[in-house]
């Protein structure tokens, strides 16, 4: 999950930002780490016991605004959302699944 209110700089891709960004990576599973502080609405447990960020019955991350495509928990995201970059290759394969 991105920061889709900044206009941060991408890693392999500038044609990609924040601001142009379809949140294709909302609709990756997040498994949290134990230093993640996310709030418990938005986690579910996985089948083998571990943690990992809610997705809704769209696919889509439940902290994803669908209004906006903005996550509404930015400054909590897990840790694996942090690390995530916008335009690098992991970025393009996935918007490459939706045409993007």
């Amino acid at each position: 999950m991105l920061d889709m209110s900044a206009g941060d700089d991408t890693a392999d891709n500038p044609d990609i930002s924040c601001s142009n960004c379809a949140a294709c990576c909302c609709r990756l599973e997040v498994m949290l780490m134990g230093e993640d502080d996310i709030p418990a609405k938005y986690t579910a447990e996985d089948r083998w016991g571990g943690w990992i960020m809610l997705r809704l019955a769209d696919g889509w991350c439940a902290a994803l605004d669908r209004n906006t495509m903005r996550c509404t928990i930015y400054a909590q995201r897990p840790t694996i959302c942090r690390d995530y970059q916008a335009g690098d290759s992991d970025c393009l394969e996935e918007r490459s699944r939706y045409n993007l």
